[in-house]
């Protein structure tokens, strides 16, 4: 299934994407789509609908993050060799992890806000984890049965406030609006193999990224396994799993966002995001 919220921001309705892209509307049978209908129970019942009978979607609405109630954005740092490399960085023997402000998530095509005094921010196509169940101390064999899907995310940075103000990476990963989700979360069993995934990442028409999440150094079942013995996941939590190569920061002369800009990405079978680029104000992107 491809899970979905639609509408304006702090109004967004539950739905779905049926076989030929429309989006049908759950509010007539759940309220909005929240971590409790992310367990397999839960999961199993919206599949058991059938979609022909809910309403239609009229024209092409704003999409929401595709989950409310989201707890924790979590993410990992450097898990791609080549993006280690060209940000002049050790390959990291163990995952690097950080975290992403909830206050930063925000619709798949709502416009990115360079925040004031940033003169480095920058962009990362990247896989999310969302979980389904209650993970702590799991095992890699038993970790991908607390998955019950994948985003995608762009990891939005700002580079001069993530290494150049203190060792603390969270200041240059949580500003408002830097946590792009969605267009849908699609199930687990639906995306298959999250190790061999497409993913790219165009600036202004312009390809910057492009990568498949089998070149992960750490891939999906070892993260949650790992972040699972330090953290207590729990249902809605997203894990972010880190970029391939081609962000502007390693690229030569650098490259970093500006208002007018308009980032574009997207992973198989994740969808597709947009977003304009947007100079700061006090009043937020929105």
């Amino acid at each position: 299934m491809k899970l979905l919220r639609y509408g304006p921001r702090g109004q967004e309705k539950p739905g779905l994407l049926d076989a030929d892209g429309r989006i049908r509307d759950l509010s007539g049978v759940i309220t909005d789509l929240t971590p409790d209908h992310l367990s397999p129970g839960g999961l199993k019942r919206l599949a058991e609908i059938d979609t022909g009978s809910l309403p239609l979607v009229d024209g092409q609405p704003r999409y929401g993050a595709p989950v409310s109630g989201v707890g924790k954005f979590l993410a990992i740092g450097l898990n791609y060799a080549d993006h280690a490399a060209e940000s002049n960085l050790p390959i990291p023997t163990e995952p690097i992890l950080f975290t992403k402000a909830i206050s930063c998530l925000g619709g798949p095509d709502d416009p990115v806000m360079i925040p004031r005094e940033s003169e480095k921010s920058d962009w990362e196509v990247e896989l999310g984890v969302v979980i389904g169940t209650r993970a702590r101390y799991v095992s890699e064999a038993e970790a991908l049965d607390h998955v019950a899907g994948y985003v995608l995310v762009n990891d939005v940075s700002e580079r001069a406030f993530q290494k150049e103000k203190g060792t603390q990476w969270d200041k240059g990963k949580g500003c408002d609006t830097f946590g792009p989700v969605g267009p849908w979360l699609v199930t687990a069993d639906e995306v298959g193999d999250p190790q061999d995934l497409d993913m790219w990442l165009d600036l202004n028409g312009q390809r910057m990224q492009t990568g498949n999440t089998r070149t992960m150094i750490f891939d999906v079942k070892q993260l949650v396994s790992y972040v699972s013995e330090f953290i207590t996941l729990e249902p809605g939590d997203i894990l972010t799993t880190g970029t391939p190569p081609g962000v502007g920061e390693g690229r030569t002369p650098q490259v970093f966002l500006k208002a007018g800009d308009v980032i574009a990405l997207g992973i198989e079978k994740l969808g597709q995001q947009r977003q304009p680029v947007v100079a700061w104000t006090k009043d937020g992107a929105a």
